[in-house]
């Protein structure tokens, strides 16, 4: 814990030195417009106090929990939430060594180009009252961490947060116009330094960050103490909250469509959903969730569950509830989920008596099915799959978006270093994924949770965010490796799985392929090549946001919009630009696309229903593995 005892302390002991000056200089004064009262200054004392104590209370747990864990001979493996920056960190040391001296140097030139613009925010005030914010239009940056009037109606704050977002934009256009570097380091560049202004953001800190000081000035500190107890909370976690975690219970309120665990393995629960129609389409679903995540993302609460929405629509729902890796799982690879698709895809057969199912395949999971199905096409055994959906899955990986900023050798080996007992800790991942949108998942909640003090929101979609999965170490290795950097999936044979090569050109299975617009963890333009691999029938769709929104839309919600066309189109723009707009959720349409692939229904009986008399189940939905952490 030492990185992060460190860096926490630098963060605090920085505030600190902040709180202190304005309370004793004039700035506390300037806010309030008035000195403070003896009561006044008791308030701010017992606050400080109230400060010390949390973070006293912090250091001794963790010393209690280091002594706990060396004790059990564990101590080589606590969690440094501190340890996901290495990454980041590990790009910027790649960064020209005159980069940060030519912005230095653009800052102090942009410092004298507003010098005028200050002088004539002061020369608008007159008789001592203070001068009109100007209007935002007017100024030449906008941003919408600055949008509060707080940050123009000083003219300190109104030329920090401008010259800031100036110098951000040229550091970005800086790395753009460098000469001599290959497409890879430019890119992985680029993230860094975005990466690097998000972090610097003047919001991101109490001294210079209007809004925050005056929630401090009128609360008398109180929402440093709430942040306060966040911040502690999330170290003791090892992981940054989002969300209330009081608010959801699963198999309550999440994860609460009623159903059995029918099949379970030391990979992964298999779970039955019970019918709500009187008839079911003959040939039924069996859904792979990704395996780096809770299998949940599709059964949030009720208004938003696609397994719920497919239920009612009179499908036969499997969904596959992956395990939470831990030591025993050291040695599952890639084969290991492969072997357990097709497993799956047996047990159903087995159990309904039905020659064919339904697939759906989402993200990672989609990339082990498009394997899963040319294993079964070089074994003869394709009709066990009656048709395959891929949602926001990528199986050619040359453009794969801003994960590949991750991969480098360097970044491989100390990831690697993360996983001492086989298995990778979920919440490297999670922090992993946090990164590529910083602004939003990282710094947002900073401010948000531990400057303001505002409580949690209760978001369903941001829990599942939260609640993080193990992976075993030596797939998720050869996962980033073989996939990620070496693209090797889309190359004949260079893959197998069970002793069986892998050829995706065999694949002649019906296609449906759902892509996200504004998907960052799987680009469309990435899940697109998919229809260049298969040589069955694919349809393609695209479907307005992004990777969990574009792909968890219901139709009541009214929300986004999808577009269809030519999907043997040359290029995703082809596509696009041929494309036809509608309104609303993707759902029906992929319901209609699944009717014409089979349309035979039967009665809702038997073991149709989970269950029932003379079928033997597990548990009830959602089962141990989803809760298991």
């Amino acid at each position: 814990m030492a990185a992060a005892g460190e860096g926490v302390k630098s963060f605090l002991d920085m505030q600190g030195d902040a709180l202190r000056e304005m309370m004793g200089g004039k700035g506390m004064e300037t806010l309030l417009g008035q000195a403070l009262e003896p009561g006044e200054i008791a308030e701010w004392t017992a606050t400080a106090a109230q400060l010390q104590q949390l973070w006293l209370d912090f250091a001794t747990h963790q010393a209690q929990s280091a002594a706990e864990k060396a004790s059990a001979g564990a101590g080589a493996n606590l969690f440094d939430p501190a340890q996901w920056m290495m990454v980041s960190q590990a790009m910027l040391g790649q960064m020209p060594k005159g980069l940060f001296e030519a912005s230095a140097r653009l800052a102090e030139g942009q410092m004298q180009l507003w010098s005028g613009m200050m002088q004539s925010f002061a020369a608008g005030a007159t008789g001592g009252t203070a001068a009109a914010a100007p209007d935002p239009a007017a100024l030449p940056k906008s941003d919408r961490r600055f949008a509060d009037p707080a940050w123009r109606e000083h003219p300190a704050f109104l030329l920090l947060h401008q010259t800031y977002l100036m110098l951000a934009e040229y550091m970005r256009e800086a790395v753009r116009g460098m000469e001599g570097l290959d497409k890879t380091k430019r890119q992985q560049l680029e993230f860094a330094v975005s990466a690097l202004a998000e972090a610097m953001s003047p919001d991101n800190f109490l001294a210079s960050n209007p809004v925050v000081l005056k929630r401090t000035m009128e609360s008398k500190g109180a929402n440093l103490v709430r942040g306060m107890q966040h911040l502690v909370n999330d170290l003791k976690r090892g992981q940054l909250t989002h969300t209330d975690p009081q608010a959801f219970r699963l198999g309550e309120n999440l994860a609460a469509t009623p159903g059995k665990v029918v099949h379970e393995t030391p990979l992964y629960q298999l779970i039955q959903y019970a019918p709500t129609t009187e008839e079911v389409l003959e040939t039924p679903l069996v859904i792979f969730p990704p395996w780096i995540n809770r299998f949940y993302i599709l059964d949030l609460t009720p208004k938003k569950s696609f397994i719920k929405w497919a239920v009612d629509q009179g499908i036969t729902v499997f969904v596959v509830s992956w395990k939470s890796a831990d030591e025993t799982m050291a040695d599952i690879v890639w084969d290991d989920y492969i072997r357990g698709q097709i497993e799956a895809i047996d047990h159903v057969r087995a159990r309904l008596d039905v020659p064919a199912v339904h697939t759906i395949g989402y993200c990672v999971a989609g990339t082990t099915l498009a394997a899963t199905l040319a294993v079964l096409h070089r074994r003869g055994e394709a009709d066990k799959v009656k048709s395959a959906t891929f949602f926001t899955a990528q199986v050619d990986f040359e453009r794969a978006g801003d994960l590949k900023h991750f991969i480098d050798e360097g970044q491989l080996e100390m990831i690697g270093q993360l996983s001492p007992q086989g298995y990778l800790d979920g919440r490297y991942l999670a922090a992993t994924f946090n990164a590529l949108r910083g602004r939003d998942l990282i710094w947002n909640y900073v401010v948000n949770n531990y400057l303001l003090g505002e409580d949690y929101p209760a978001f369903d979609l941001l829990h599942w965010n939260g609640d993080v999965t193990n992976l075993p170490a030596k797939w998720h290795n050869a996962y980033l490796r073989d996939l990620y950097r070496d693209n090797k999936l889309v190359v004949p044979d260079a893959l197998s799985a069970d002793g069986t090569p892998i050829d995706l050109r065999l694949v002649a299975t019906p296609t449906f392929v759902q892509a996200g617009r504004e998907d960052h963890i799987a680009p469309a333009e990435s899940v697109w090549r998919i229809t260049k691999h298969f040589t069955g029938p694919v349809d393609f769709l695209l479907a307005g946001s992004g990777h969990i929104a574009g792909v968890v839309n219901p139709p009541a919600a009214g929300k986004y919009q999808y577009w269809v066309g030519d999907s043997a189109a040359p290029s995703l723009k082809d596509f696009v630009a041929g494309a036809a707009e509608h309104p609303g959720s993707w759902w029906p349409h992929w319901l209609a696309w699944l009717h014409r692939q089979s349309d035979a229904r039967v009665p809702a009986q038997g073991k149709r229903m989970p269950g029932g008399p003379g079928d033997t189940v597990i548990e009830d939905a959602p089962g141990r593995y989803v809760k298991t952490r």
